[in-house]
């Protein structure tokens, strides 16, 4: 966390960017995940998107985060740029809940999961994700929400990414009356 000094003793501490709604996309030549032995999900080349939900999350979460994972540019042009998206080559993609990327790993040896989005939340806000990406790609295959699965893939390249569905903006926290010295302050 940072402040920034203001005239006057006063400095506003802006907070930290919010790691909303998580994806770590992988590009892939094939994905599947099995629950209880059984397939439940496959796709060939496209998008295997490991889906993380945090507390703050909410529908907007759920649409930003889908059209980066629909547009981001992982695939080659006709030059081997990456300069082609999902929704340019048609391929597949495999949404998987995992609640372990909304944790807390900043500090110790063991994750925390305060950050996670509650069960229900988390999956109510998988659930509306998976149901855009079908109304908006095809094909769509995804894991089950609370189970243990088992994701096999072969990535391809490797490509992999992790995409957040904050814009990018955080907004300051009040003002704060302190004496700190003028300029850029850790906190």
């Amino acid at each position: 966390m940072y402040a920034d000094a203001k005239a006057g003793g006063k400095f506003t501490v802006c907070r930290r960017l919010l790691p909303l709604m998580i994806a770590l996309i992988q590009r892939v030549l094939t994905a599947s995940v099995r629950v209880e032995g059984r397939v439940i999900g496959a796709i060939d080349a496209g998008v295997l998107a490991l889906i993380g939900v945090v507390a703050e999350d909410d529908a907007s979460s759920t649409e930003r985060l889908l059209q980066r994972v629909l547009d981001y540019r992982i695939f080659p042009d006709d030059a081997g740029r990456m300069n082609r998206s999902l929704r340019d080559t048609g391929g597949g993609l495999l949404l998987v809940p995992q609640f372990t990327l909304a944790a807390d790993t900043r500090r110790g040896n063991r994750a925390g999961f305060s950050t996670a989005a509650p069960p229900a939340q988390a999956a109510a806000l998988f659930g509306e994700l998976l149901a855009l990406a079908r109304g908006a790609h095809h094909p769509v295959e995804a894991g089950q929400f609370g189970a243990h699965m088992q994701v096999a893939l072969i990535n391809d390249g490797p490509v992999t990414f992790w995409l957040e569905s904050a814009s990018g903006a955080a907004a300051p926290a009040a003002p704060v009356a302190a004496p700190a010295p003028t300029g850029r302050t850790m906190l």
